[in-house]
């Protein structure tokens, strides 16, 4: 920054001597020549190109920061992907008086090399392809950490992995892209939940984190994301997106720097605060790579880096991502005050799995409550939404809450109202381990509504509850132990353990998942792995199914 404003500083002061004519004819002609060996359809750094300018380029002097955080950029923010390092640089003259925007101290620069010339794109002209629109917003400054090849290895080994997680992903990226760049935010951040969640929406973790990018319970909250009865906003696409978003400019404005602000996303900003004192008292350096964290923190950044370069050149990488339009795929509309998942779905006339996939929050299979007033819709079916249920005359809804009262029991309630008890507790979620009794809150079919003949499988439980099972263990690497050595000892394949654990280097102290299920139930159920427009276990679209 103190380059590029040295430069304004230095552009803005008037000429005080008076040229001699010879001299200014001279200047004339060494400026002209000087000018038409700059290309005229690609300059970055012209004033009257400003539209061609990379998006996470322009957006430090056009995109306003967000209300709940400022956004502070750091100087890589601007530098150009690798492929322009060698343009050679235009003479001051060509710069612009870019607005000059305060970014955070911190104790150790990221780096204090020259910028490189920017990577440039003509906006006249957005690119049709979303992973283009990407890739030309890419701004964050690359690790040089061999865990990077390790992750590299790791996903160009697994293409269907990588197919499964690139499918999901089309329903929500071009949604963060969009939130990313209005934030002026490097266009790496919007691949994050490939980290997180592989783009699995119901993805749930054993320490409770869940949705897209993984908040747990306390930081969810923190972030006014609701986790009620009705629904759990850590699953809300659009809600738990500006939340993370949120988070990581408040991180990055700590650190000034995007590889600690993602270690901190990771690891907590307590605990990379610690690691960060710990080196400075020693005199040691406080990047990223310098710090001592936990092994699932240190090849963190390594896996987004990792999934940078493949997007990045994927020919290099024996891969290949079938084209994403550059358009919004759904819309948010409001809702009754209540409705049946199932009668929503009608209207919009597609599959109830569709529906989910979009609406993943929701616990029940009625949409209501205060934090369930709006839905999430393809583009394309919210006519239809709209002038279906305008010419509705029937009830909304099949199922009405009900609080249960001194004298209830369950099973009288069910056979009230028409339900087996076991479907009665599969629609609500009531376990062996459930509390029941006065002040307990449930949903019970209307009479007539003929859902108690219906299949009712449990309601959402998140995936991860079936995969630690009996039989799941946790394994602490020591020194010397191999994949191969370990896999023997517990009579599991190497593949397997790969894919439990997504590791290709071991380190002593990892820990490591392991399953011993029967052997028809030997492959577990893996969140990352679950297809986000029909979700194994979804039980709330298979109660909302007719």
């Amino acid at each position: 920054m103190g380059t590029i404003a040295a430069l304004a500083d230095k552009k803005a002061k008037p000429l005080t001597e008076k040229p001699s004519r010879l001299l200014a004819a001279t200047a004339m002609c060494m400026l002209a020549a000087a000018c038409s060996q700059i290309p005229t359809d690609s300059d970055p750094k012209s004033p009257s190109n400003e539209e061609s300018f990379p998006a996470a380029a322009r957006a430090v002097s056009t995109v306003q920061p967000a209300s709940t955080v400022g956004v502070a950029r750091a100087p890589a923010a601007v530098a150009a992907p690798a492929q322009a390092a060698a343009a050679a640089p235009l003479p001051p003259e060509a710069r612009p008086t870019p607005a000059v925007v305060p970014v955070p101290s911190v104790a150790k620069p990221r780096e204090t090399r020259d910028l490189e010339p920017a990577h440039t794109i003509d906006l006249a002209r957005p690119a049709d392809d979303l992973w283009e629109r990407i890739r030309s917003g890419f701004a964050m400054a690359d690790l040089e950490s061999p865990l990077v090849a390790v992750r590299e290895r790791w996903y160009a080994s697994q293409p269907e992995y990588l197919k499964r997680m690139v499918e999901r992903s089309k329903l929500y990226l071009y949604y963060i892209v969009e939130e990313v760049e209005k934030r002026g935010m490097p266009t790496e951040i919007a691949l994050l939940p490939m980290v997180e969640s592989a783009f699995n929406p119901m993805a749930y973790s054993r320490s409770h984190a869940s949705g897209l990018w993984q908040f747990i319970p306390s930081t969810g909250k923190t972030f006014k994301l609701s986790q009620n009865w009705w629904a759990d906003s850590r699953r809300d696409v659009v809600a738990s997106t500006s939340a993370a978003l949120d988070y990581l400019q408040a991180l990055y404005e700590v650190h000034g720097d995007w590889h600690l602000a993602l270690a901190s996303y990771n690891y907590g900003e307590n605990g990379v605060a610690r690691a960060i004192e710990r080196n400075r008292a020693k005199g040691l350096p406080t990047d990223y790579l310098s710090l001592k964290m936990p092994p699932e923190t240190r090849g963190y950044v390594p896996k987004l880096q990792a999934l940078k370069n493949i997007i990045s050149n994927p020919e290099a990488f024996g891969a290949s991502f079938e084209p994403i339009p550059n358009e919004p795929y759904f819309v948010t509309v409001p809702t009754p005050s209540a409705i049946d998942i199932r009668l929503a779905a009608t209207f919009a006339e597609m599959s109830v799995d569709e529906l989910i996939a979009l609406n993943p929050a929701l616990n029940r299979p009625m949409i209501s409550g205060p934090h369930t007033q709006t839905l999430v819709l393809p583009a394309d079916r919210v006519d239809a939404f709209q002038r279906n249920l305008d010419a509705y005359d029937q009830p909304l809804t099949s199922w009405q809450p009900y609080t249960m009262k001194g004298g209830d029991s369950l099973d009288r309630l069910a056979a009230k109202h028409g339900i087996a008890l076991s479907k009665l507790k599969l629609a609500n979620g009531i376990t062996s381990r459930t509390k029941v009794g006065p002040g307990f809150q449930l949903l019970l079919p209307l009479k007539g509504s003929g859902v108690g003949a219906q299949p009712l499988p449990a309601v959402f439980r998140p995936p991860v509850q079936s995969a630690t099972r009996r039989g799941a263990m946790v394994h602490i690497v020591k020194k010397g132990e191999t994949l191969y050595g370990i896999s023997r000892r517990y009579r599991v394949s190497t593949d397997s353990l790969l894919r439990w654990n997504h590791v290709g280097v071991l380190t002593t102290g990892q820990r490591l998942i392991i399953y011993r299920a029967p052997a028809k139930a030997r492959k577990p159920v893996n969140p990352v792995k679950i297809s986000a427009v029909q979700p194994k276990q979804n039980a709330v679209a298979a109660i909302a199914q007719p």
